[in-house]
C-alpha cells in the first residue's frame, strides 16, 4: 500500500472510530437518562478534570445559560457537584462525582478491555508511534475539533460564552 493509500485508510478508520464512539456515547446517555449535552459535559470533565461553567461553555460551543441548565440537571442526577475553587473562592468548579463516574464507566468497560487487547499485541516501538500519533491528533489545537469557531455570519455566530463563570 502506498503512503497516500495508507493515509486514506487511516482517515477512514479514524472516522469510523469517531462515529462508533459518538453512537456508543449516545446509546449510553439514553440508557442512563442523559441528554447529548449532558454526556458532552461529563466527557469533558473526565478528560480535563474540574472546570468552570464558562470553560465548559467555551469547549462545547454552548451558551453559558445552556451550560448552567445542563449542570443543574447533572447535579440533580448526582453526576457532578459545584465546588468553590480553593485558589479563588469567587470561582465555581464543576466536579464529577467519582461514584457516578464509576457507574458510567461500566458502560465503557468492554471498550477499555478491547483497547488493552489490541495494544498488548504491539511492541514498545509500535506503542510509541501510536502514542505520538494520538498525542499529536489530540494536542493543543484539538480544542478546535470540540468547538469549531463559528463562521462569519454563519450558524452559531450568536453564541457567547464567559470564561470566568
Amino acid at each position: 500500500m502506498s503512503a497516500d493509500e495508507l493515509r486514506a485508510a487511516i482517515q477512514r478508520s479514524t472516522l469510523r472510530f469517531i462515529a462508533g464512539v459518538v453512537l456508543h456515547n449516545h446509546a449510553v446517555a439514553q440508557r442512563v437518562g442523559l441528554g447529548a449535552s449532558d454526556s458532552q459535559l461529563i466527557s469533558l470533565l473526565n478528560v480535563h478534570g474540574p472546570l468552570t461553567p464558562g470553560r465548559l461553555a467555551e469547549l462545547t460551543g454552548l451558551t453559558t445559560g445552556t451550560v448552567t441548565g445542563v449542570i443543574d440537571r447533572l447535579e440533580r442526577g448526582g453526576y457532578v457537584r459545584r465546588e468553590r475553587d480553593t485558589a479563588d473562592r469567587r470561582k465555581v468548579l464543576v466536579t464529577p462525582v467519582p461514584e457516578s463516574m464509576a457507574a458510567l464507566g461500566e458502560h465503557y468497560r468492554h471498550h477499555g478491555e478491547q483497547l488493552d487487547t489490541v495494544l498488548s499485541t504491539r511492541d514498545e516501538t509500535q506503542l510509541r508511534v501510536i502514542a505520538d500519533f494520538l498525542a499529536e491528533l489530540a494536542g493543543p489545537d484539538a480544542g478546535a475539533l470540540v468547538a469549531p469557531p463559528p463562521s462569519e455570519g454563519g450558524r452559531g455566530s450568536g453564541t457567547t460564552t464567559s470564561s470566568g463563570s
